[in-house]
């Protein structure tokens, strides 16, 4: 009976396993990809820097420009210091909109880390670069959309981009290659538990 069965799993597994690799075969384009990770789930970030993280392993060099985070020290930005000049990590945030209230300093930290983006994204060295809360600046209309969509969109070729922050504007969502939707099936933070270290930052 048991010998039945593998024999059955084996020839199922043969199967798909064949409309798989005919389904892989058919992929031939290789190219730099600009990734949106959105959505009111957790865990649009720290996908990012998994997709960093994934780069350096091939000895790659990775960009990073934080948006609107700035206030908090952050984990992830000692660890990836131990790569050296591997990372090229710039922190421009000064908080969230609520925390400053300034709008014009809001507006100007906004502008100054894009500069620092288009510097990284020029950089032929640099395979990835993570943008982390654009989607906040341009919700707030900190940045022009459409020149900075242009901009993604005409960015040098085998350039990895990743954007992230919740409500992605639709003119990006359309110009990515992949977008993920980070889900908010279930958080701690609405039972009372606050931020912690290595969870949150």
């Amino acid at each position: 009976m048991k010998t039945s069965e593998d024999e059955r799993h084996k020839a199922k597994m043969i199967k798909r396993k064949a409309v798989q690799d005919a389904e892989v075969a058919k992929k031939t384009i290789e190219k730099g990809l600009l990734i949106v990770n959105t959505g009111p789930g957790k865990g649009k970030s720290t996908a990012a820097f998994g997709l960093a993280l994934r780069m350096l392993g091939y000895g790659r060099r990775v960009g990073v420009v934080q948006f609107i985070k700035g206030a908090w020290h952050t984990g992830e930005k000692d660890a990836f210091a131990a790569f050296g000049d591997k990372v090229v990590w710039h922190t421009m945030g000064e908080g969230f909109t609520w925390e400053t209230q300034d709008l014009k300093r809001d507006v100007a930290a906004a502008a100054a880390a894009w500069e620092k983006a288009l510097e990284l994204m020029a950089d032929p060295s640099i395979s990835l670069v993570v943008l982390d809360e654009l989607n906040i600046a341009l919700r707030y209309d900190y940045l022009d959309l459409d020149k900075v969509v242009e901009a993604l969109r005409n960015r040098r070729e085998g350039l990895h981009v990743v954007v992230t922050g919740r409500n992605a504007r639709p003119t990006l969502i359309e110009a990515a290659d992949l977008v993920t939707e980070m889900g908010a099936v279930k958080h701690h933070f609405s039972a009372g538990v606050k931020a912690q270290q290595g969870i949150e930052f």
